[in-house]
C-alpha cells in the first residue's frame, strides 16, 4: 500500500506542476496577482507529494521488499543498512526521482525565501522551474518508473553495484545532483527575466545566491567522486577524464564563470546578454551530463543504464530548453542593453577574460569527450549504406571507429594552456577597480607575493632532481594565486598603521572572506594536482611474503595476506608494512574482496595518509609461480587535492552566509519598482 501510494502521490504532484506552469505564467502576462500567486503554495504541495514518494521508495529499499522490481535489481537482504539507502539513488529510476526531489525542492525554496522577489518575477521562476519538473515527471512516469511491481518476487535481490557500496559514493550522487539541479534555478531566473524583458542590478543579485550554491554543492560532489576514485578503484589516479566525470566538470566551469559575471551584472549593470547565456549553457550542460550517464552512447564506469530509448527523451528535454532559452533568448536581445561602460584594463575586463578562459576549457572538455561518438556517427556503415565506402576514410578525416580515442593527455594539456593564463589574471584582476583601474598600481602591490612564488618555485627545481618541471610551475602558480587572495584581503582593509589594518579584518563582509578561502581552495589544488603528478613514485612487482623493496624514501614490505570476510563479501587481504630509514612507520591493509551475488571482484587500495604524502598499496592476483601482484606508489601532497576543494566549498558556504547574498536581501528597495513596471494593476 505504501508503494503505491507513492506512485500516486507521484502522479498527483505532476498534475499540480502543471498547473504551476500554466497558471502562473498567465497570470504574470496579464497581470493578475491572484494566478501568480498559485505558484507558491503549488511548488511547496509539490515537494511534499514527492517527498512522500522518495520516502516510500525508500522504505522498499530498507525493509527489503523484493515485490518491488529495483529492489530485486539493486539491494540484498545482507547488505549493510548504508547501501541498502544509498541503493535508492544507485540505479537509474531511484537516480531519477531523487533529481526530480532536488528540483521541487529548490521550487519551494524559491518560494518560502523568495518573498523579497518581485512577483512577477517570482510567478515566472516559478513556473518555468515547475515546466522542467513537468519534462522530469513525464521521463519518470512513462519510461522510467521505480514503483514498478513483480507478479513473483524472488526470496532475495541482485545486489547493488559492489562499486558503489562505498561511503564516498553514498553521499557523491546527493551532492552532485544539488549542484546539477541547482542551476536549474539559475535557468529559471534567466529565463524569467527574458520574459519580463528586464535584466538588471537587483536581478544580478536574485541570481547569485542559487548559482553560489549550485556551485558550492558541485564541488562537493566532484571532490566525493575524486576521492572514491582514488582509493576505490585501485588505479592510484583521482581524475581520469572519463565521460561522467567531464560531465560533471563542465557545469562546474561555467557556474564559475556565471557566479562571476552575474557579479558584474550587480555592480555594473553589464555583461547582461553573456550572464544570461552562461546561464542557460550551464543547465544546458547539466541537462548533457545526464543524458550521458543515462544513454549508453559514452562508455563509463559510473553509466546508470545503457538504453536509448531513454537518452532520445532526456535527448528531447535538453532540445527543447536550451533550444527554447536560446531562440528566446534572440528574440529578447534588445532587451539587455548593457549600462555600464568600462575600460580595457578594469576588473569587468578581467572577469571577463576568467569568463572567456572557464568557457573555452568546459567547450575543449565538451569537444574531447564527444569526439570519438562523432567520428564514430561519421563513419558508421548505417549511414553511408551497405557496401558503401565510407568517403570520411578516403579523404583522409577521420581514423577507423576502432583506432579513435580521446584519452587524457589531450585534456592535460588543453586543460593546463588554459589553465594557466586564468591563474596568472585572477590575483591581479582581483585588485584592479571597477571601470578604470591602474594596471602598474595592481602590479606593484602583487610584487612580493609574485617575488615569493617564483623564489618558492626556484627552490623546487634545484631541490628535485630528474624531475618534470610541472611540479615548480604548480608551486609557483599556487603561491601566486594563494597570496593574491590574500592580498586581496589585506588590501582591502584601506589604509594606516598595520595594527589598524589588522583590527579592520575580521569587520570585512563574509563574501570578502569566503572569495579568500575559495581563491585560496583552487590555488591549492592547482598546486597539488601539478605535485602529484611530477614527483609520484611507482613500483609494480610480484612479491612473496617477507619481501621488502624501496619506493622513494620509503621501505614497503609484504608481511602476510590472510583471508577477509564482510557481510555480504570474501576476499584477501595484504598487511603490508611500512618502513622509513630502517624504521617501521605504519601499516595498510590492501584487500580485493569478491561479491557472490554480483558475481564481481572490486579492489581496496591500502593507504597511509600523511599531510605531505600517501603511501598507496594495491595488492593484486596470487601468481602461479608464487607470491603476489603489489603495484605502491608515494603520492605527495595528494590530500591537499581534496583540501583545496574543501576550502572552495567552505569559502561558497562563508559568502553565502552573507546577508547581502542572501535570497533578494539588499534588493528589497528596487523590488517596488520593479513590481511598478512589470505588474500591470488589477
Amino acid at each position: 500500500m505504501i508503494i503505491e501510494l507513492g506512485h500516486f502521490a507521484l502522479i498527483l504532484a505532476a498534475l499540480i506542476a502543471v498547473v504551476q506552469v500554466v497558471v502562473p505564467l498567465v497570470g504574470a502576462h496579464v497581470g493578475w496577482r491572484g494566478w501568480m500567486a498559485v505558484a507558491d503554495p503549488a511548488a511547496v504541495v509539490q515537494l511534499l507529494l514527492v517527498g512522500y514518494s522518495f520516502s516510500a521508495l525508500m522504505y522498499a529499499f530498507v525493509v527489503s521488499d523484493f515485490s518491488l522490481k529495483l529492489v530485486v535489481a539493486n539491494s540484498h537482504s545482507a547488505k549493510p543498512l548504508l547501501y541498502k539507502i544509498s541503493g535508492v539513488w544507485g540505479n537509474h529510476e531511484g537516480s531519477m526521482l531523487l533529481w526530480l526531489l532536488i528540483l521541487v525542492l529548490f521550487g519551494a525554496c524559491a518560494s518560502l525565501f523568495g518573498s523579497n522577489l518581485p512577483a512577477s518575477l517570482r510567478a515566472r521562476v516559478l513556473g518555468v522551474q515547475a515546466a522542467v519538473s513537468v519534462a522530469f515527471y513525464a521521463f519518470i512516469l512513462f519510461t522510467s518508473n521505480p514503483f514498478e511491481r513483480l507478479a513473483f518476487p524472488p526470496f532475495d535481490g541482485r545486489d547493488l553495484n559492489p562499486l558503489l557500496q562505498d561511503p564516498g559514493l553514498a553521499f557523491h550522487p546527493p551532492f552532485l545532483y544539488l549542484g546539477y539541479v541547482g542551476l536549474s534555478m539559475s535557468f529559471s531566473f534567466a529565463i524569467a527575466a527574458l520574459l519580463e524583458g528586464r535584466v538588471d542590478a537587483a536581478w544580478g543579485r536574485w541570481v547569485r545566491p542559487w548559482t553560489l550554491a549550485a556551485w558550492i554543492f558541485l564541488t562537493i560532489g566532484i571532490a566525493l567522486g575524486s576521492w572514491w576514485a582514488y582509493y576505490e578503484l585501485g588505479w592510484g589516479g583521482f581524475w581520469f577524464w572519463d565521460p561522467v566525470e567531464n560531465a560533471s566538470l563542465m557545469p562546474w566551469l561555467l557556474a564559475a564563470a556565471l557566479l562571476h559575471s552575474a557579479i558584474v551584472v550587480e555592480k555594473r549593470e553589464s555583461l547582461k546578454a553573456w550572464t544570461i547565456l552562461l546561464a542557460i549553457l550551464a543547465f544546458g550542460f547539466s541537462l548533457l551530463g545526464t543524458f550521458i550517464v543515462r544513454s549508453g552512447v559514452l562508455t563509463s564506469v559510473h553509466a546508470f543504464a545503457n538504453d536509448p530509448q531513454r537518452g532520445v527523451f532526456i535527448l528531447l528535454i535538453l532540445a527543447f530548453f536550451v533550444g527554447g532559452g536560446l531562440l528566446l533568448f534572440a528574440l529578447r536581445a534588445n532587451s539587455m542593453e548593457a549600462k555600464g561602460v568600462f575600460g580595457l584594463v578594469s576588473r569587468e575586463t578581467a572577469i571577463v577574460s576568467n569568463n572567456v578562459l572557464l568557457a573555452v576549457t568546459s567547450f575543449v572538455v565538451f569537444w574531447g569527450t564527444i569526439w570519438p561518438l562523432v567520428v564514430e556517427l561519421a563513419s558508421a556503415n548505417a549511414v553511408w549504406g551497405a557496401g558503401m565506402a565510407n568517403p570520411f576514410y578516403s579523404m583522409g578525416l577521420f581514423d577507423r571507429p576502432e583506432q579513435v580515442s580521446v584519452g587524457p593527455p589531450f585534456f592535460d594539456f588543453a586543460v593546463t594552456l588554459i589553465f594557466v593564463p586564468l591563474t596568472l589574471i585572477l590575483p591581479i584582476g582581483a585588485v584592479l577597480a571597477w571601470k578604470r583601474g591602474s594596471l602598474a598600481r595592481a602590479v606593484k602591490s602583487m610584487v612580493p607575493i609574485a617575488v615569493l612564488s617564483v623564489a618558492f618555485g626556484l627552490l623546487a627545481y634545484a631541490v628535485q632532481t630528474g624531475r618534470s618541471t610541472l611540479g615548480p610551475i604548480g608551486v609557483v602558480l599556487g603561491i601566486w594565486v594563494v597570496g593574491g587572495a590574500a592580498m586581496d584581503l589585506w588590501l582591502r582593509t584601506g589604509r594606516g598603521r598595520i595594527m589598524s589594518r589588522l583590527k579592520r579584518l575580521p569587520r570585512l563582509p563574509r563574501a570578502d572572506w569566503g572569495k579568500l578561502m575559495a581563491h585560496a581552495g583552487m590555488g591549492i589544488t592547482v598546486f597539488a594536482v601539478a605535485a602529484l603528478l611530477a614527483w609520484e613514485d611507482e613500483d609494480i612487482r610480484v612479491a612473496q611474503i617477507s619481501d621488502r623493496w624501496q619506493v622513494g624514501i620509503h621501505e614497503i614490505e609484504l608481511t602476510e595476506v590472510v583471508d577477509i570476510e564482510g557481510p555480504n563479501y570474501f576476499g584477501e587481504g595484504g598487511i603490508i608494512t611500512v618502513f622509513r630509514n630502517g624504521h617501521e612507520v605504519g601499516e595498510v591493509f590492501a584487500e580485493k574482496r569478491f561479491y557472490p551475488v554480483a558475481q564481481m571482484p572490486t579492489t581496496e587500495a591500502g593507504i597511509r595518509n600523511g599531510l605531505f604524502r600517501d603511501v598507496y598499496v594495491v595488492l593484486g592476483d596470487q601468481q602461479v609461480g608464487g607470491g603476489w601482484a603489489v603495484r605502491t606508489y608515494i603520492k605527495p601532497f595528494a590530500n591537499w587535492v581534496w583540501g583545496g576543494a574543501i576550502l572552495m566549498a567552505l569559502g561558497g558556504f562563508i559568502s553565502l552566509s552573507d546577508r547581502r547574498l542572501r535570497v533578494a536581501a539588499g534588493a528589497v528597495k528596487s523590488s517596488g519598482k520593479h513590481n511598478a513596471q512589470s505588474v500591470p494593476a488589477e
